[in-house]
């Protein structure tokens, strides 16, 4: 079922309008955000969009002949259902072009209150196969699927190839050590999911302990990591937590780090690939701006000779100033290792 060639969405994040209008502007086709509160997986304080935002940034996009995205991918609560129905209702009342889901819930919910409202599987419904993308098209008729960053290029292309459905992945941002919506870590530490609340480090665990000159950084009573004087404090993840084992004290689970599949576009065109998607609506609209343009300029150089493509210098360094630790990789898609 390989789809027919064509342009390759360019999928940008937006965690306020101004993010919004500089994604716009440096040339993204698609921008996703999220409204205030737990039914996105960005819920981070002072970030997302009340309404008049988003009607003034959903007016603003259209115009400019883009399309904006809700996320409203959060599993809902036993007793607060009708919170992420609401959601659903706002996203298309305020003019969505599709709405990002996880719970097939909430999926149902959708397909039959409003069956022209475009559905679009979450990558926190953590889909690593065709055969769940296709129950939920034949369940609720998504009409393309995120994929967590868990696979490499051969498992995406072998998906593409076994349905119908668009698919999506991810090209710049944040890796995630866990195959997205089935991460328990958080939870062990805070007693917060970050599938239900939105975030991996809800800012109520959250503590910082100053001792002798060094900085603690702790969720509830565990200790992740300890900066030294002077030193660039994070905010503090538990899968990239420096931990001591065995005497020496390093990054034990993820070394922070961000995905960059420059090199890779040419293929992941080639095969198939519907969407390339940003990470980072907590990020500022300056990284926004910064990211959207140089894969702008990227995808277009690799669409328009994929043959002769080659990573620019300036493109790599533009991605690497806004990587986490200053490090960037291809993640998951490529595995000398195997």
């Amino acid at each position: 079922m390989t789809q027919n060639a064509s342009p390759i969405e360019l999928v940008a994040p937006a965690g306020s309008l101004a993010a919004l209008k500089a994604a716009v502007e440096a040339g993204a086709d698609t921008v996703y955000l999220g409204l205030k509160n737990a039914t996105n997986a960005r819920n981070f304080a002072g970030l997302n969009f009340t309404e008049n935002d988003i009607r003034a940034g959903v007016e603003f996009a259209h115009r400019k002949g883009r399309q904006v995205l809700f996320a409203i991918n959060t599993f809902p609560q036993p007793g607060r259902a009708l919170e992420w129905r609401m959601a659903v209702d706002a996203a298309y009342m305020l003019g969505a072009d599709a709405v990002i889901l996880a719970d097939p819930g909430l999926m149902a919910y959708t397909r039959d209150r409003y069956p022209n409202l475009r559905l679009h599987l979450s990558v926190q419904g953590s889909a690593t196969h065709a055969g769940a993308i296709e129950l939920m098209r034949e369940q609720f008729g998504i009409h393309r699927a995120v994929l967590p960053r868990v696979l490499t290029l051969t498992e995406v292309e072998r998906v593409i190839q076994q349905t119908s459905v668009q698919i999506e992945v991810f090209g710049f941002g944040s890796l995630c050590v866990m195959a997205e919506g089935r991460c328990l870590l958080s939870s062990y530490a805070t007693g917060d999911s970050p599938n239900n609340k939105g975030v991996c480090s809800p800012a109520h665990a959250v503590r910082w302990v100053e001792r002798d000159g060094s900085l603690d950084a702790r969720l509830n009573n565990i200790m992740i990591d300890q900066y030294a004087p002077g030193e660039p404090a994070g905010y503090p993840t538990l899968c990239k937590g420096r931990f001591l084992v065995d005497g020496e004290v390093d990054h034990v689970l993820e070394e922070p780090t961000s995905l960059n599949a420059l090199s890779l576009l040419p293929r992941l065109i080639a095969m198939g690939v519907s969407a390339i998607k940003i990470e980072g609506r907590q990020r500022s609209p300056a990284y926004v701006a910064q990211v959207v343009a140089t894969l702008r300029a990227a995808l277009d150089a690799a669409q328009a000779d994929p043959a002769r493509f080659s990573v620019k210098p300036d493109w790599q360094a533009a991605l690497v100033r806004h990587a986490e630790g200053a490090h960037v990789t291809q993640g998951a898609f490529d595995r000398p290792w195997k």
